[in-house]
Order: structure tokens, then sequence, then C-alpha cells
């Protein structure tokens, strides 16, 4: 299995940068992973927040295939605990699924075609963090999760 991390927008501070580094380094050894970015689109203000949406969606669309198994990284998706996310991913490679997309939308969520898309949704947590900080929240538990299934000791119980 492959699993690839898309998000609309660079992320631009460095401490954030770094972290996201330093997991993507210790994902090598457990999984074949890549982070996407699809450029922020410009000229938003003349743009409503549905227009901005329908926008992002065609990029992100572009960006999948019909074979690709996504997942939206959402506020109202489905939460789990590390342990149960790791459990999911164990599912998903038992599973033979090739390619496993888990997206980050633009700031102001995704248009239906996205939803209408997905296969699911997770959700980090019940507060709100900022769409650069969501990428290297997601790769640590992305790594955690792979610790916990190759029994390393990295996660405490």
């Amino acid at each position: 299995m492959k699993i690839t991390l898309l998000a609309v927008g660079k992320t631009e501070d460095k401490y954030l940068i770094d972290g996201i580094e330093k997991y993507l380094n210790r994902l090598k050894h457990y999984i074949g992973f890549s982070i996407v970015i699809i450029p922020d689109i410009k000229n938003t203000k003349n743009l409503t927040q549905a227009q901005q949406k329908s926008k992002e969606a065609e990029l992100i669309l572009k960006q999948i295939s019909n074979l690709d198994t996504v997942i939206l990284m959402d506020e109202k998706g489905k939460k789990y605990t590390s342990i149960l996310f790791a459990d999911y991913l164990n599912k998903q490679m038992i599973g033979s699924v090739q390619q496993l997309v888990f997206i980050i939308g633009g700031p102001y969520g995704f248009d239906d075609s996205i939803y209408k898309r997905a296969t699911g949704s997770i959700s980090l947590s019940d507060m709100t963090f900022s769409h650069q900080m969501v990428r290297l929240f997601f790769v640590e538990q992305l790594y955690r999760a792979f610790s916990i299934l190759k029994g390393e000791p990295y996660h405490h119980e």
C-alpha cells in the first residue's frame, strides 16, 4: 500500500516544515508515503467561499484516480485513538488497498463533489487547527500508527 497526503496550500512556517520532515524521514522505514501540495487559489477576494471550494475541488480531483481510497481530514469525520487509527491502517493494508489518499482541504473545507468522491473522513480533534498544523499532526500520527503496528516503543499506553 502507498499513502499520499494531498493538501491545499503550501506549508510556510519553518518549524512545521522541520517537524514534517522529521516524520517523513521516519516513515520511509514503514511505508511508501508522499505529500502532494495543491497551490492556493489566486485572487480569492473576488470569489465566494463556494466558488473557492469548487476551484480547489477541480484541482483535487485531478490528483486522484478512480482506484484511490480517499479519506478526508474533516472536523466532522470519525475520531480515532492512535491505536484505533493504527488498526484502521492495518485493515486497509490487509484489505488490499493499493493507494490510500488523505486530503486536507482549503480554509473553507471541501466542495460537495469531494465529499461524494470520498470513502470516509477522519477528524484529528474536536478543536480547530490551522491547515498547516494539521499536516504535522497527521504525519506524526501516521508514524505513531506504524510504530504501534511494529510493536516499537514510540507509543505508550
